[in-house]
């Protein structure tokens, strides 16, 4: 016979669970590629991870603007970060991937990215001193064991950033 326990016992269980994997994934971040740029992602604000749909050029846009993309009958702004970033056009593959950045934020954003890397560990990286003329939003800096560079993406700060918002040429 299975032992009955109140609601109240049940909540306190899942409140005691989720409290102890917010603390375990806090240490967890999304690893992606930009174009030659390795970036990292808090995990809360990566967002979902999907193939990359057909997208709808938007005429008198910036290069860097992708178009825009149905998901599920959503339409969200597609970025290519590399071209964002002043890096070559993240060529449009089976390994390209969009990052949906915005939902969280109250926002329909996507990044165009080269590849997905996976999880990283922030304990197994070491940071690294950022110049200060960076944007608000890459203000940190890592390096792996194997000497790679990685640049830590802040989404709340990117969606605010005017030359991100600004897409008309």
């Amino acid at each position: 016979m299975t032992k009955k326990i109140s609601l109240h016992e049940f909540q306190a269980y899942l409140a005691a669970r989720l409290a102890g994997t917010s603390h375990q994934s806090s240490a967890g971040l999304l690893g992606i590629q930009a174009g030659p740029d390795h970036w990292l992602l808090d995990l809360a604000d990566s967002g979902e991870i999907i193939p990359l749909p057909p997208l709808t050029k938007v005429p008198l846009t910036k290069p860097w603007f992708a178009g825009i993309a149905n998901i599920r009958g959503n339409l969200y702004s597609v970025v290519d970060f590399s071209a964002f970033l002043g890096k070559e056009a993240t060529p449009q593959n089976t390994s390209s991937r969009l990052l949906l950045v915005g939902t969280r934020h109250g926002s329909n954003a996507a990044l165009l990215v080269t590849r997905m890397i996976g999880l990283r560990n922030i304990e197994a990286l070491t940071p690294e001193i950022v110049a200060p003329d960076v944007p608000d939003w890459s203000r940190e800096a890592y390096s792996d064991n194997e000497g790679r560079h990685w640049n830590k993406l802040r989404v709340r700060e990117l969606l605010a950033d005017e030359s991100f918002m600004d897409i008309g040429a």
